[in-house]
Formats: C-alpha cells, structure tokens, sequence
C-alpha cells in the first residue's frame, strides 16, 4: 500500500500559481504576445488559472490553448491491424486557435521529471508553426530529467526518489485541489 504526504494544498497551489503569473509579467514586456499551452490533462487548467491571474495583475487577457502530445510520446506504440501491446492512452483535442509565429509559447505542466513530455509536448507545438520563443512553466519540478530540458517557472523544487510519486490533483479534473507525494514501499517495487 503506498504512503501518501500532502505537499500543497488548495491555498498552497493559488499562491504557487500566483508566483508564476507574477513572474511570467515580470520576464514578457509584451504579454500581448504571449500564449500559454497547456499540456494535457492537468497542464490545461492551469494554464487557465495563470490566464486568470495574468489578467487580474496586468489587465492583459493572454491567448490560452491545448496541446495533446499523444502521438509524440516515446512510449507509445501502434500497431497495424494488431491488439496494442499496452493500454493506449486517450486522445485529447489540440486547440491553438491562434498564430504561433512572433509568439512566446509558455507550455504548462503540472509536473516536470523526465522531460519526456515537454520534448513530445514541443515537438507537437512545432507541427501547429514556429513560435519565436518557447518556454516552460510547471507546478512541481521532481528532478530525475533524462534529457537536457529545464522549466523557466517553477512553483516547487521537490527531489524525490525513483520510488516516490507526485500526484497532482486539481479541482476541475479531480474535484479537489491538492499536491500529493506517494511512495511505494520496498517491497511493491522488488515485486512490480
């Protein structure tokens, strides 16, 4: 049975959120040319909730969008006319009802480890066009990257081991608004 440890809690998380706003004003003089793209699931309603702040802060409504990286992730496999080898994951819509040339594209993400999902997350924003800067925003970064990708907003450093977990849970997806770490004892991890 895995070990749960409450991180953040809903207040935890606006305040969290409300740092990267004020630090996403503070680094774009033209927030007019900025967009945040979340990643599916969790990455797309915070991007919202950082509309929402942006707007309340610096009176600018910023371009929001979705972006589903599915069919870019490196560990999913199709298979022709065959049964897939692994549960397939759910496709999601992209939506990017705006040009991304001459923007900043700030891709938002709930947590950063690998970085597996960021490189398929801006390999799918380059199919859709060619923004002028990209850059990243996650709530919690746990470390372990296996490729060179590093977040320009952070709202939590968080270094966890390989038997540990963070789950993010948020209201419009979860119905509750919450940062969990969980680990897994010893012995569930010799026998998975």
């Amino acid at each position: 049975m895995a070990e749960e440890k409450l991180l953040l809690d809903a207040d935890a998380i606006e305040r969290t959120l409300s740092r990267i706003a004020h630090e996403v004003i503070e680094r774009n003089a033209e927030l007019e040319a900025v967009a945040l793209v979340g990643i599916h699931t969790r990455g797309v309603p915070l991007a919202h909730r950082l509309r929402r702040l942006i707007a309340e802060r610096a009176g600018v409504e910023v371009a929001t969008g979705a972006v589903d990286i599915t069919f870019y992730r490196d560990d999913v496999q199709i298979r022709g006319g065959e049964a897939p080898l692994h549960a397939q994951p759910i496709v999601r819509a992209t939506q990017l009802d705006f040009p991304l040339e001459g923007r900043t594209c700030i891709l938002v993400d709930d947590v950063l480890y690998t970085g597996r999902t960021i490189r398929a997350a801006v390999e799918a924003l380059f199919d859709y066009g060619r923004p002028a800067r990209v850059q990243l925003a996650v709530l919690v970064d746990r470390g372990h990257r296996e490729l060179p990708i590093r977040p320009d907003y952070v709202g939590k450093n968080l270094p966890t081991s390989r038997g540990e977990r963070v789950q993010v849970q948020l209201v419009e997806v979860d119905e509750v608004d919450r940062v969990l770490l969980l680990s897994t004892p010893e012995e569930e991890l010799r026998s998975g």
